[in-house]
């Protein structure tokens, strides 16, 4: 339900907040650049389809001529472009308005829309999308004085709006809270279950209508990091209970489970979930945070979160940022905001209207956007203002796009694009790098490559270290503002084990009341190409949420965890993600449904041995001679994937010893392939035999799970026996999976 903010003051003026329509149509909320231009707005995002018109009803204090100012710009004006894309019309009690709003300005501003008779009682607005192409309208201002322009102020909940909206001069107080959490993507969703499951009280504040930031429905960035590995294989139980699963970036709606996410808070009795909830000042007390102000971005009520600790999940470091905490961003060479899109085609002709206003671009000058979707390298923002320019970063993103949609559809891709459409793209930009908060231990990529061993090292990073650049094949044409982007990968990083980051790299270093979680952490710009993906940040959240409660029971500071509770620590990581107890100093249950420890390597990728009945050994338990290639692209496989090899001298041996006496069937597994050896030898040895067979890998094994039988051997208990793959005249390649080893009777 949205509430409609009004004013009647003797003036006779009334103030209306778009983003508070009754009725907000096709219109989207757009919360991301509040803290450039003071204000959520709503945005007519329609794929160059007019979206359905925004309708609310207001109440007019008296009859009488008022004249109209709407706040909003036109978009692309900034760039000196042809046209208006932006283009809107405001109606009144049903009567068009002269004006097109959004058609002049390159900066916000109150653009007037003439003057409008009225009756006093209520009346009727709506908002008219006339392109399709994010139109934007921040508020409408009424009023019976002529030149009655209001301030132009990008200051958040300014007075002059305060006063105009009724708001009352102390926000709500939100008080009690062991933990606030400002964002509510990954990390932030980390953070706040891990400390509710471990006694916390906490709130968690997210400025959109959905949970999982980057990895949510509008922006759709798969969830990548490999968890529940390493040191502490507990950590990343809680983040693959809400993370996606989408075959490919951008995936789809559905494959985001916004719903899923939020049902998965919202169980949590310690959580107050605060959605449409923007964070924008903050109270401290020397180096000590003791408030957070939010407001909702529908209603624009203000809030005051009161808590004995905090956590900066925003991505931005917003929050210390505003508090005094020490940080750090590159001035240039960042890694840019993507705004990902999807295409599809009809079985008839569609048309697309003419873009003069977006990039002037040809097939050649963007990568084609095959399996139809434009993925994370549609990307700019590298040498731009990544906080105070966002907007920008974003319309270029917009511009980019339409411009390589428009050269599909109207130009020289015309022709092979008649019935191609646009299904999807991403209004909310993905950003990657902005402002890093700075803790005790500044993590940087020397500590990475050379395996740094920090006492306190515990998240595992497995991506590596990715940075994005300009792609300099298509920066030519736009080299200001390069909109393709290229990764450059140092493969250093154990991509199975991973990188343990330290825990002090996730609290500030002079708020004595601050953790941090995501992609803000207390890293080099360097080493943020490894952390900044999505289950790594949320595995950070995971170990914020578990100090906290550490916190609470001990009455201490995040740096005094390290410093004198380590071991505390060190026995809440290694509980199950879905361990609970009501409070701090309640014992913890540990629910049937917890997940099984995973082992250093995290749980397997394929068939689970332990699943199997048996004895199984896995080719990664094998003794390798020669050289061996690990692979995972045949299903299914056993555990973590399999080897092959061509090399003539290579052999992979199995080896297992007998739990007690009797005959046993012996099966491989293997996955067939054309390129296999069509005569594989394989021996089984034992004390009292000696047995070989020949195995065709071409053909697909004919047992459950890819396996086949190649004898029986009777064994005593204790006795080892040795299956041996040999590569020699084998006619191909030699693929080893697993062994298993079943008692015959």
């Amino acid at each position: 339900m949205f509430f409609v903010l009004t004013s009647v003051l003797p003036a006779a003026s009334v103030l209306v907040e778009a983003e508070s329509f009754d009725e907000p149509g096709g219109w989207k909320l757009d919360t991301q650049f509040i803290r450039e231009m003071g204000s959520p707005y709503l945005l007519a995002h329609g794929l160059g389809r007019p979206v359905s018109d925004a309708k609310t009803t207001i109440t007019v204090p008296e009859s009488g001529t008022y004249y109209v100012h709407v706040r909003t710009k036109d978009w692309v004006a900034r760039w000196n472009a042809e046209g208006s894309p932006g283009r809107f019309q405001v109606l009144i009690n049903g009567e068009t308005l002269d004006e097109d709003f959004g058609s002049a300005g390159a900066e916000w501003h109150w653009q007037s829309g003439g003057a409008v008779e009225l009756e006093k009682g209520e009346v009727t607005l709506a908002l008219r999308d006339l392109t399709g192409f994010d139109g934007r309208c921040d508020a409408i201002y009424l009023s019976t004085k002529d030149n009655d322009t209001p301030p132009n102020s990008g200051t958040i909940l300014s007075e002059w709006r305060r006063k105009q909206l009724n708001l009352p001069n102390e926000p709500i107080v939100e008080s009690g809270y062991d933990l606030v959490v400002i964002g509510g993507g990954y990390s932030g969703m980390g953070a706040a279950i891990a400390a509710a499951r471990s006694g916390c009280r906490v709130a968690l504040i997210q400025d959109r209508p959905v949970l999982g930031g980057n990895g949510s429905s509008e922006v759709r960035v798969w969830a990548m990091g490999n968890i529940r590995r390493g040191k502490y294989p507990r950590i990343g139980e809680i983040v693959e209970e809400f993370a996606d699963k989408a075959t490919k970036s951008p995936g789809t709606f559905e494959e985001f489970e916004d719903a899923k996410k939020e049902a998965i808070v919202r169980a949590e009795s310690n959580i107050d979930l605060f959605l449409n909830h923007h964070a924008y000042q903050v109270e401290t007390n020397g180096d000590h945070l003791t408030a957070v102000y939010a407001f909702d971005t529908r209603t624009s009520a203000d809030r005051r979160f009161e808590g004995t600790l905090f956590c900066d999940a925003t991505g931005h470091g917003t929050i210390g940022f505003l508090a005094g905490a020490d940080w750090d961003m590159e001035n240039a060479g960042r890694m840019g905001m993507s705004n990902m899109w999807a295409w599809a085609e009809a079985d008839e002709k569609v048309n697309f209207p003419e873009t003069p206003w977006a990039l002037d671009l040809t097939m050649k000058d963007f990568p084609y956007p095959r399996d139809h979707h434009g993925q994370w390298f549609w990307e700019s923002g590298f040498d731009k203002d990544a906080l105070g320019d966002a907007e920008a970063i974003r319309d270029w993103n917009l511009r980019a796009v339409y411009g390589a949609f428009n050269a599909m559809k109207n130009r020289d891709g015309a022709s092979k694009h008649e019935t191609a459409y646009l299904t999807w793209m991403a209004y909310i930009g993905g950003p990657r790098e902005s402002r890093r908060l700075m803790g005790d231990v500044v993590l940087t990529a020397d500590d990475i490559t050379a395996k740094k061993d920090f006492p306190d090292g515990c998240v595992p990073s497995t991506w590596s270290i990715d940075l994005h650049y300009p792609k300099q094949q298509y920066a030519q044409k736009y080299p200001e503002n390069p909109f393709i982007s290229v990764a450059e990968h140092d493969r250093s990083v154990d991509r199975n084990y991973g990188y343990p980051v330290p825990y002090r790299c996730f609290y500030s270093r002079n708020i004595d009341n601050l953790f941090m979680a995501g992609r803000c952490i207390s890293v080099t710009h360097e080493a943020l190409g490894t952390v900044r993906v999505m289950k790594t940040c949320g595995m950070m959240g995971e170990v914020v949420g578990k100090a906290a409660s550490i916190c609470v029971l001990r009455d201490c500071f995040p740096r005094d965890v390290y410093e004198r509770y380590w071991s505390d620590l060190d026995v809440l990581l290694k509980l199950p993600g879905k361990a609970y107890r009501q409070d701090v100093k309640s014992e913890f249950t540990i629910p049937d449904d917890a997940l099984p420890l995973a082992g250093p390597l995290g749980p397997p990728s394929g068939i689970d041995p332990a699943e199997l009945e048996g004895i199984v050994i896995d080719d990664r338990d094998a003794l390798k001679t020669g050289k061996w290639t690990e692979g995972t692209g045949l299903k299914p496989y056993i555990a973590y994937g399999y080897v092959y090899s061509t090399d003539p001298k290579a052999s992979l041996t199995y080896r297992a010893t007998a739990p007690k006496s009797g005959e046993y069937e012996v099966r491989i597994a293997y996955q067939p392939h054309e390129n296999r050896g069509d005569e594989v030898p394989v021996t089984i040895h034992s004390t009292q035999s000696t047995q070989s067979v020949n195995v065709n890998m071409q053909k697909p094994a004919p047992l459950d799970k890819g396996f086949i039988s190649i004898g029986k051997v009777r064994l005593k208990m204790g006795e080892e026996v040795s299956i041996v793959f040999r590569t020699t005249g084998a006619g191909g390649n030699v693929h080893g999976d697993a062994v298993q080893l079943i008692p015959a009777e």
